[in-house]
């Protein structure tokens, strides 16, 4: 069995998102307003519109803006890159609902959401502590 794994996520313009996660650092490439194809690491997301979406799963997508169906969390190599990419964040236009911050004294992380209400946040853990 393959081991790869590919994360739907429906978006209201492909084209305007995939700007967004370009403009963020991601890697995004789009085939006009139909998808696109994000990478992060080793993970591939496929952003489609929320129609094809509710075809491919048979249901309504959720309405982020009063619940989230996910949150995705990604490593980062230091409070440094957290900060500056949480910055990079809020002047594409995504909103921050949890500013850059310390838990537990071992791992420093921020939280925020994409153009479509989607949840994600970065997280650097100090391990050596």
């Amino acid at each position: 069995m393959s081991q790869e794994i590919w994360i739907n996520l429906p978006v209201k313009d492909v084209e305007r998102s995939t700007a967004f996660f370009n403009e963020i650092g991601f890697h995004a490439v789009s085939v006009g307003n139909e998808r696109a194809k994000l990478d992060i690491g080793q993970t591939t997301i496929l952003l489609f519109p929320d129609a094809a979406f509710e075809k491919f799963t048979g249901s309504k997508t959720a309405d982020t803006s009063h619940s989230a169906e996910v949150i995705f969390s990604i490593g980062a190599e230091s409070r440094e890159v957290v900060d500056a990419f949480i910055q990079k964040v809020e002047s594409a236009g995504g909103n921050i609902f949890g500013k850059p911050s310390e838990t537990d004294g071992w791992m420093y992380g921020a939280g925020f959401a994409d153009l479509d209400g989607h949840r994600w946040n970065l997280l650097y853990m100090d391990k050596s502590i």
